[in-house]
Protein backbone atom coordinates (compact mmCIF):
# COMPACT_ATOMS: atom_id res chain seq x y z
CA UNK A 1 0.00 0.00 0.00
CA UNK A 2 1.37 3.67 -0.83
CA UNK A 3 1.89 5.63 2.17
CA UNK A 4 0.76 9.23 2.30
CA UNK A 5 3.90 11.43 1.86
CA UNK A 6 4.26 15.10 3.14
CA UNK A 7 3.66 18.04 1.02
CA UNK A 8 7.30 19.42 0.55
CA UNK A 9 7.17 23.45 0.14
CA UNK A 10 9.54 24.93 -1.78
CA UNK A 11 12.96 27.01 -0.70
CA UNK A 12 14.51 29.55 -2.02
CA UNK A 13 17.64 29.16 -4.12
CA UNK A 14 20.43 28.16 -1.66
CA UNK A 15 24.04 26.57 -1.60
CA UNK A 16 24.66 23.22 0.00
CA UNK A 17 26.68 20.72 -0.70
CA UNK A 18 26.62 17.42 0.72
CA UNK A 19 24.77 13.85 1.33
CA UNK A 20 21.37 13.69 2.61
CA UNK A 21 20.75 9.67 3.51
CA UNK A 22 17.00 9.63 3.23
CA UNK A 23 14.82 7.06 4.25
CA UNK A 24 12.70 6.83 1.56
CA UNK A 25 9.11 5.55 1.67
CA UNK A 26 7.34 2.74 0.30
CA UNK A 27 5.52 4.05 -2.76
CA UNK A 28 7.57 6.66 -4.09
CA UNK A 29 9.61 6.56 -6.83
CA UNK A 30 13.46 7.17 -6.52
CA UNK A 31 13.18 10.08 -9.29
CA UNK A 32 10.40 11.83 -6.82
CA UNK A 33 12.02 11.01 -3.44
CA UNK A 34 15.27 13.22 -4.85
CA UNK A 35 13.05 16.07 -6.44
CA UNK A 36 11.42 16.35 -3.26
CA UNK A 37 14.82 16.85 -1.17
CA UNK A 38 15.81 18.91 -4.08
CA UNK A 39 12.61 21.76 -3.64
CA UNK A 40 12.74 21.10 0.42
CA UNK A 41 16.58 22.36 -0.02
CA UNK A 42 16.04 24.92 -2.61
CA UNK A 43 19.64 23.70 -4.10
CA UNK A 44 19.36 23.79 -8.08
CA UNK A 45 21.40 20.87 -8.56
CA UNK A 46 20.81 17.37 -7.22
CA UNK A 47 21.13 12.95 -7.47
CA UNK A 48 20.62 10.30 -6.04
CA UNK A 49 23.20 7.13 -5.99
CA UNK A 50 20.92 4.33 -7.65
CA UNK A 51 17.71 4.01 -7.68
CA UNK A 52 15.13 2.09 -5.73
CA UNK A 53 11.87 0.42 -6.51
CA UNK A 54 8.67 1.94 -5.57
CA UNK A 55 8.09 -0.80 -3.22
CA UNK A 56 11.15 -0.67 -1.61
CA UNK A 57 12.33 1.52 1.54
CA UNK A 58 15.10 2.51 3.21
CA UNK A 59 18.49 3.84 2.27
CA UNK A 60 18.60 6.49 -0.70
CA UNK A 61 21.88 8.60 -0.54
CA UNK A 62 21.17 12.03 -2.31
CA UNK A 63 24.54 14.39 -3.24
CA UNK A 64 23.37 18.29 -3.40
CA UNK A 65 25.04 20.77 -5.37
CA UNK A 66 29.35 20.14 -5.51
CA UNK A 67 28.76 16.27 -3.91
CA UNK A 68 27.05 15.64 -7.17
CA UNK A 69 30.05 15.66 -8.74
CA UNK A 70 30.77 12.45 -7.16
CA UNK A 71 27.81 10.81 -7.59
CA UNK A 72 28.60 8.35 -9.93
CA UNK A 73 31.29 6.38 -8.13
CA UNK A 74 28.87 5.71 -5.63
CA UNK A 75 26.82 4.03 -7.65
CA UNK A 76 29.51 0.86 -8.44
CA UNK A 77 29.76 0.56 -4.42
CA UNK A 78 28.18 -2.37 -2.79
CA UNK A 79 24.20 -2.86 -1.91
CA UNK A 80 22.63 -4.57 1.18
CA UNK A 81 19.04 -5.36 1.65
CA UNK A 82 16.73 -6.73 3.87
CA UNK A 83 14.22 -8.86 2.10
CA UNK A 84 11.25 -10.34 2.89
CA UNK A 85 9.52 -13.00 0.31
CA UNK A 86 6.90 -15.76 0.53
CA UNK A 87 6.85 -19.07 -1.50
CA UNK A 88 4.25 -20.48 -3.63
CA UNK A 89 3.89 -17.86 -5.79
CA UNK A 90 5.77 -16.01 -8.41
CA UNK A 91 4.36 -12.70 -9.73
CA UNK A 92 4.76 -11.03 -12.90
CA UNK A 93 6.92 -8.72 -11.43
CA UNK A 94 8.68 -10.65 -8.79
CA UNK A 95 6.83 -8.37 -5.93
CA UNK A 96 3.59 -7.92 -4.48
CA UNK A 97 2.87 -5.28 -7.22
CA UNK A 98 2.47 -7.68 -9.96
CA UNK A 99 -0.32 -10.36 -10.68
CA UNK A 100 0.27 -13.95 -9.82
CA UNK A 101 1.33 -16.26 -12.75
CA UNK A 102 2.58 -19.27 -11.05
CA UNK A 103 1.36 -21.33 -8.22
CA UNK A 104 4.43 -24.05 -6.50
CA UNK A 105 4.17 -26.12 -3.51
CA UNK A 106 6.23 -24.96 -1.12
CA UNK A 107 5.56 -27.52 1.89
CA UNK A 108 7.98 -30.06 1.55
CA UNK A 109 10.79 -27.05 1.66
CA UNK A 110 13.00 -27.02 5.45
CA UNK A 111 15.00 -23.61 6.46
CA UNK A 112 18.54 -26.15 6.57
CA UNK A 113 17.85 -27.37 3.46
CA UNK A 114 16.84 -23.44 2.04
CA UNK A 115 20.07 -22.41 3.73
CA UNK A 116 21.93 -24.75 2.12
CA UNK A 117 20.80 -23.72 -0.91
CA UNK A 118 22.10 -20.45 -0.46
CA UNK A 119 26.06 -21.13 -0.44
CA UNK A 120 25.46 -21.45 -4.35
CA UNK A 121 24.30 -17.86 -4.77
CA UNK A 122 27.26 -16.46 -3.16
CA UNK A 123 30.05 -14.62 -5.08
CA UNK A 124 30.11 -13.90 -8.98
CA UNK A 125 27.10 -15.78 -10.65
CA UNK A 126 25.33 -14.91 -13.77
CA UNK A 127 21.84 -13.62 -13.31
CA UNK A 128 19.08 -13.02 -16.51
CA UNK A 129 17.87 -9.54 -15.52
CA UNK A 130 13.98 -9.47 -14.99
CA UNK A 131 11.26 -7.89 -17.65
CA UNK A 132 10.42 -5.28 -15.19
CA UNK A 133 13.33 -3.61 -15.19
CA UNK A 134 14.85 -0.14 -16.37
CA UNK A 135 17.26 -1.95 -18.66
CA UNK A 136 16.72 -0.89 -22.31
CA UNK A 137 16.55 -3.19 -25.49
CA UNK A 138 15.64 -1.25 -28.59
CA UNK A 139 15.52 2.17 -27.27
CA UNK A 140 12.91 1.33 -25.17
CA UNK A 141 13.06 0.01 -21.71
CA UNK A 142 12.14 -3.32 -20.75
CA UNK A 143 8.92 -2.64 -18.37
CA UNK A 144 7.30 -0.35 -21.21
CA UNK A 145 7.46 -3.80 -23.08
CA UNK A 146 6.27 -6.10 -20.22
CA UNK A 147 3.40 -4.28 -19.74
CA UNK A 148 2.11 -4.78 -23.12
CA UNK A 149 2.72 -8.37 -22.61
CA UNK A 150 5.87 -8.71 -24.09
CA UNK A 151 8.72 -11.38 -23.68
CA UNK A 152 12.17 -10.71 -25.02
CA UNK A 153 15.25 -12.31 -24.52
CA UNK A 154 17.52 -10.80 -22.00
CA UNK A 155 21.47 -12.27 -22.20
CA UNK A 156 22.83 -12.93 -18.58
CA UNK A 157 24.82 -10.61 -16.73
CA UNK A 158 27.60 -11.37 -13.79
CA UNK A 159 27.12 -9.86 -10.87
CA UNK A 160 28.60 -10.72 -7.34
CA UNK A 161 27.05 -11.73 -3.73
CA UNK A 162 29.05 -10.54 -1.37
CA UNK A 163 26.84 -11.89 1.03
CA UNK A 164 23.93 -13.79 1.44
CA UNK A 165 22.10 -15.34 5.10
CA UNK A 166 18.55 -16.12 5.63
CA UNK A 167 17.39 -14.47 8.84
CA UNK A 168 14.01 -15.58 9.17
CA UNK A 169 11.63 -18.32 8.49
CA UNK A 170 8.19 -18.46 9.04
CA UNK A 171 6.96 -20.63 6.14
CA UNK A 172 5.73 -19.75 3.71
CA UNK A 173 7.41 -16.92 4.25
CA UNK A 174 11.19 -15.89 4.99
CA UNK A 175 14.07 -13.15 5.35
CA UNK A 176 17.26 -12.97 3.97
CA UNK A 177 19.91 -10.05 4.11
CA UNK A 178 21.93 -9.90 0.98
CA UNK A 179 24.79 -7.54 0.19
CA UNK A 180 25.45 -7.82 -3.28
CA UNK A 181 27.75 -5.78 -6.11
CA UNK A 182 25.92 -2.87 -8.84
CA UNK A 183 23.48 -4.73 -11.20
CA UNK A 184 22.01 -7.09 -8.94
CA UNK A 185 18.00 -7.74 -8.97
CA UNK A 186 17.36 -9.26 -5.65
CA UNK A 187 13.67 -10.19 -6.89
CA UNK A 188 15.36 -12.43 -9.81
CA UNK A 189 17.43 -13.40 -6.85
CA UNK A 190 14.53 -14.68 -4.50
CA UNK A 191 13.07 -16.07 -7.44
CA UNK A 192 15.54 -18.20 -8.35
CA UNK A 193 16.91 -19.52 -4.98
CA UNK A 194 13.25 -20.59 -4.46
CA UNK A 195 13.62 -22.42 -8.38
CA UNK A 196 16.50 -24.17 -6.82
CA UNK A 197 14.48 -25.12 -3.94
CA UNK A 198 11.78 -27.13 -5.91
CA UNK A 199 9.45 -23.68 -5.83
CA UNK A 200 8.62 -20.04 -6.66
CA UNK A 201 8.46 -17.19 -4.51
CA UNK A 202 8.38 -13.24 -5.12
CA UNK A 203 9.32 -9.78 -2.78
CA UNK A 204 7.00 -8.79 -0.08
CA UNK A 205 9.53 -6.00 0.86
CA UNK A 206 12.40 -4.47 0.45
CA UNK A 207 14.66 -2.25 2.52
CA UNK A 208 18.16 -0.84 1.97
CA UNK A 209 20.08 -0.32 4.96
CA UNK A 210 23.25 0.26 3.00
CA UNK A 211 24.99 1.57 0.17
CA UNK A 212 28.80 1.87 -0.12
CA UNK A 213 30.50 3.82 3.15
CA UNK A 214 26.56 4.98 4.27
CA UNK A 215 24.71 2.93 6.26
CA UNK A 216 20.98 3.28 7.58
CA UNK A 217 22.27 4.65 11.41
CA UNK A 218 22.15 8.38 9.50
CA UNK A 219 19.13 8.26 7.68
CA UNK A 220 16.32 11.15 7.60
CA UNK A 221 12.96 11.10 6.36
CA UNK A 222 10.40 12.77 4.24
CA UNK A 223 8.75 13.89 7.86
CA UNK A 224 11.90 14.23 9.76
CA UNK A 225 13.55 16.97 7.14
CA UNK A 226 10.28 18.73 6.80
CA UNK A 227 10.32 19.48 10.22
CA UNK A 228 14.12 20.76 10.70
CA UNK A 229 13.15 22.86 7.73
CA UNK A 230 9.84 24.43 9.63
CA UNK A 231 12.67 25.16 12.53
CA UNK A 232 14.77 27.12 10.33
CA UNK A 233 17.05 26.87 7.27
CA UNK A 234 20.55 26.47 9.07
CA UNK A 235 18.40 23.38 11.14
CA UNK A 236 18.66 21.63 8.07
CA UNK A 237 22.09 21.81 7.70
CA UNK A 238 22.30 19.37 10.60
CA UNK A 239 21.08 16.22 8.34
CA UNK A 240 23.83 17.05 5.03
CA UNK A 241 27.39 14.77 5.48
CA UNK A 242 30.39 16.65 3.88
CA UNK A 243 30.87 15.79 0.26
CA UNK A 244 34.23 13.76 1.24
CA UNK A 245 31.78 11.02 3.25
CA UNK A 246 30.79 9.59 -0.12
CA UNK A 247 34.25 8.55 -0.98
CA UNK A 248 35.74 7.97 2.77
CA UNK A 249 36.16 4.61 1.42
CA UNK A 250 39.07 5.74 -0.13
CA UNK A 251 42.89 6.20 1.02
CA UNK A 252 43.25 9.79 1.89
CA UNK A 253 46.58 11.91 0.70
CA UNK A 254 47.49 15.60 2.31
CA UNK A 255 48.55 17.94 -0.60
CA UNK A 256 50.12 21.26 0.30
CA UNK A 257 49.37 24.67 -1.85
CA UNK A 258 51.95 24.45 -4.39
CA UNK A 259 50.79 20.93 -5.20
CA UNK A 260 47.33 22.08 -5.16
CA UNK A 261 48.01 24.46 -7.40
CA UNK A 262 49.55 21.90 -9.87
CA UNK A 263 46.97 19.75 -9.42
CA UNK A 264 44.49 22.31 -10.19
CA UNK A 265 46.33 23.57 -13.41
CA UNK A 266 46.41 19.62 -14.72
CA UNK A 267 49.79 18.89 -14.18
CA UNK A 268 50.90 15.68 -12.69
CA UNK A 269 52.89 15.69 -9.13
CA UNK A 270 55.09 13.04 -7.74
CA UNK A 271 54.60 11.65 -4.74
CA UNK A 272 56.22 9.83 -2.22
CA UNK A 273 57.03 5.63 -2.63
CA UNK A 274 54.96 3.11 -1.45
CA UNK A 275 51.95 4.96 -1.51
CA UNK A 276 48.10 3.41 -2.29
CA UNK A 277 47.75 3.13 -6.72
CA UNK A 278 44.28 3.75 -7.56
CA UNK A 279 41.82 6.47 -6.17
CA UNK A 280 42.65 8.78 -3.57
CA UNK A 281 41.19 11.44 -1.73
CA UNK A 282 43.00 14.50 -1.66
CA UNK A 283 43.03 17.08 0.79
CA UNK A 284 45.09 20.60 0.51
CA UNK A 285 45.61 23.48 3.16
CA UNK A 286 41.75 24.52 2.99
CA UNK A 287 40.46 21.09 3.05
CA UNK A 288 38.57 18.56 0.76
CA UNK A 289 40.02 19.22 -2.55
CA UNK A 290 38.85 16.11 -4.73
CA UNK A 291 39.38 12.89 -5.69
CA UNK A 292 43.07 11.89 -7.63
CA UNK A 293 44.45 9.27 -9.03
CA UNK A 294 48.01 7.86 -8.67
CA UNK A 295 49.83 5.07 -11.08
CA UNK A 296 52.46 2.89 -10.15
CA UNK A 297 54.85 5.23 -10.81
CA UNK A 298 53.64 7.67 -8.11
CA UNK A 299 52.72 10.28 -10.14
CA UNK A 300 49.19 11.60 -9.37
CA UNK A 301 46.75 13.79 -11.03
CA UNK A 302 43.40 15.55 -10.81
CA UNK A 303 40.18 12.96 -11.54
CA UNK A 304 37.47 14.96 -9.92
CA UNK A 305 37.57 18.06 -8.33
CA UNK A 306 35.57 20.39 -6.46
CA UNK A 307 34.97 23.67 -8.10
CA UNK A 308 38.68 24.88 -7.81
CA UNK A 309 37.72 28.41 -10.32
CA UNK A 310 39.23 30.54 -7.13
CA UNK A 311 42.67 28.77 -7.33
CA UNK A 312 44.14 28.81 -10.93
Amino acid sequence: MTEALPDVPARPATVVDGVVLLDKPRGLSSNVALQKVKRLFGVRKAGHTGSLDPLATGLLPICLGQATRFSGFLLDAAKTYEVEAQLGARTATGDTEGEVVERCAWEGIERDALCGLLGGFRGRISQVPPMYSALKQGGERLYRKARRGEEVERPPREIEIHSLELVSWDPPGFGLEVSCSKGTYVRTLVEDIAREAGSCAHVTALRRVAAGPFTADGMYSLDELQALAARGPDELGDAVLSVDTALSGLPAVSLSEEEVLRLVRGQVIEAAPGGAVGLLRGYGPRGFLGLLQRDAAGGMRAKRLLDTSGLS
